[in-house]
């Protein structure tokens, strides 16, 4: 605590100094309530441009009606989390060219930072959830290396929920009103976040290059799923190639964030936190491709037919209890000493999709197609 002070008036600085301890300068603020980023009222690193932001906000807003309508044109109501990654992406530069003109607004600012830090991890989700059902739809075993086409879709989005909740925690206390202190420990707990994102994207790599590798090898002796047969023909193979991108240009918006919060708060040491530039082309340009990318080649136009989502609850019961039936049939067949047809289809295999009810899964969500309402 300072034992005395004095105060220093100015047309543009207010500064208060200490003869035991420095303090921060508070300064007036100029156009559109700019003031240094060493400021004690800096509520940005920099000053956000206006035409950046309404330039990223106009591309996120197009992908994120172009996403909600695809999604409803092929029917996957999964696409729910993609249309979600695109909206944050889009409310987070709207919110950011409101803030350049008033920069001087905390919720503007702590809102915009939220949303672009933890936007991508919708895009993550949205990967797992589709690569998981490729090989649902394309792989005979429906599993990689003893992970179940369905448990590894959940499995990872839930893993990507624990890093956003962590990522979320860390970006909460990187907001303008906060100390020094706090402000450290918040950009530790996010780069613990990013971290820990960035492995769990290995390991799920190393899941679709195995998948790609069985695909190729079971097309190669007309084994492949009816995905890799039918209609969607070789279109399997691009969507694959568009996951391995996508993952890619997320590994690059992480590596961006970690150099970023790992170099330090001093401008002559690390200026990526005090340039808009390295923000805009090493995170929002990367996800604005992302997103497009996945519009372009959209998981519904390689996911079609009955196996193409993961069986409802209500199928996977029925299809419980029908192998309990066979089974108690095939018990009094032998004590009766008869022969009988073994034989047996899962119920998933052969429903109908009229009014068929797919679970989202990995979210814990539920949606009707063909003509129904979903509930995303």
């Amino acid at each position: 605590m300072a034992t005395s002070t004095s105060t220093t008036t100015s047309p543009s600085l207010t500064t208060s100094t200490s003869t035991s301890t420095p303090s921060c300068v508070t300064a007036t603020p100029g156009l559109h309530g700019y003031v240094p980023p060493e400021a004690c009222n800096a509520k940005w690193a920099y000053n956000p441009s206006f035409a950046a932001a309404v330039a990223f906000a106009l591309i996120f807003g197009i992908a994120t009606l172009a996403h909600l309508a695809l999604a409803i044109l092929h029917r996957k109501p999964f696409c729910w989390v993609i249309v979600m990654a695109a909206a944050w992406e889009f409310s987070a530069f709207i919110i950011r060219a409101l803030g350049s003109h008033n920069q001087q607004n905390t919720a503007y600012a702590t809102a915009s930072q939220i949303l672009f830090l933890l936007a991508p991890l919708w895009v993550n989700a949205f990967v797992y959830m589709t690569a998981g059902r490729l090989v649902w739809m394309l792989h005979p075993e429906k599993k990689i290396w003893g992970f179940k086409a369905m448990s590894m879709g959940k499995w990872f989005v839930w893993l990507d929920v624990f890093s956003f909740v962590v990522q979320g925690a860390g970006g909460m206390m990187l907001n303008p009103g906060s100390d020094a202190k706090t402000m450290e420990v918040g950009k530790k707990i996010y780069m613990s976040g990013v971290g820990v994102q960035e492995f769990f994207i290995l390991l799920f790599s190393a899941l679709i290059v195995r998948f790609h590798v069985d695909a190729l090898r079971l097309e190669r002796q007309g084994l492949l799923g009816n995905g890799g047969l039918g209609k969607s023909g070789n279109w399997w193979k691009w969507l694959t190639y568009t996951l391995y991108a996508v993952l890619t240009l997320i590994t690059i918006r992480i590596i961006y964030r970690l150099a970023e919060f790992s170099g330090g708060v001093d401008p002559a040491d690390n200026q990526l936190p005090y340039k808009e530039g390295y923000a805009l082309g090493l995170d929002a340009f990367p996800m604005a491709l992302a997103i497009t990318l996945l519009a372009i080649l959209h998981p519904g136009v390689v996911l079609k037919g009955p196996e193409s989502e993961f069986p409802s609850r209500k199928e996977k019961k029925a299809e419980k209890k029908a192998r309990k039936e066979e089974k108690k049939r095939l018990k009094v067949a032998k004590k009766s000493g008869l022969a009988v047809d073994t034989g047996y289809s899962p119920v998933h295999s052969v429903s109908s999709n009229k009014g068929l009810v797919n679970d989202d899964v990995e979210m814990g969500r539920m949606g009707r197609q063909n003509g129904d309402v979903a509930r995303f």
